[in-house]
């Protein structure tokens, strides 16, 4: 059983947050589901850009650090999208992280990557908002705990059973996937 920290994406805290942790929960997880945007929700990815852009980069990252300084045990930092750049940046500098499980987004790192902390990568093949070459700059800097999937389209956020982009296959195998890794982490 692992502790889970749950981050969402730039479109707020949505109920498809809610579900996937339901589904991480089934296997038997703790998981957190952190609001770092003022508890605003967003129906579109445009609106929630613009929150992101108003908050400011800077900002985010604050809300990311003070999120890991309410972790005190052994976790895994998840998250979709630019919670992914979070979970990923967490993982990257928390002494306790574990793992990371990286849905529709991940960049390359800025530094070394902690020994010991593999990293698990889930986004569509022809996903306009991610960039294939920081992921192959990330998996670089993993080395053998990276795991990369790629599935079929071009839909971003495909695990929220709430947007117009939920591909449902795609969805059960990323989960399946995400629980095994949270078996050997």
């Amino acid at each position: 059983m692992a502790e889970i920290v749950l981050l969402h994406s730039a479109q707020g805290l949505r109920p498809g947050v809610g579900v996937a942790a339901e589904v991480l929960r089934s296997g038997g997880h703790v998981v957190r589901t952190p609001d770092y945007y003022d508890g605003e929700i967003f129906a579109d990815v445009a609106s929630g850009l613009r929150k992101r852009d108003a908050l400011g980069f800077g900002e985010i990252e604050r809300r990311f650090r003070r999120i890991g300084e309410d972790v005190t045990g052994p976790v895994v930092f998840a998250g979709f999208s630019l919670g992914a750049y979070g979970a990923q940046s967490l993982a990257a500098t928390h002494p306790m992280a574990r793992g990371a499980l990286l849905f529709h987004g991940g960049v390359a790192p800025e530094g070394e990557w902690p020994r010991g902390v593999p990293v698990q990568v889930h986004y569509a093949e022809h996903d306009p908002w991610l960039d294939v070459e920081e992921i192959d700059r990330l998996a670089a800097a993993v080395g053998p705990g990276f795991e990369r999937f790629v599935y079929p389209g071009e839909r971003h956020l495909f695990a929220d059973p709430g947007l117009p982009d939920y591909a449902p296959e795609s969805a059960a195998l990323m989960w399946k996937r995400a629980l095994d890794f949270l078996t050997r982490t």
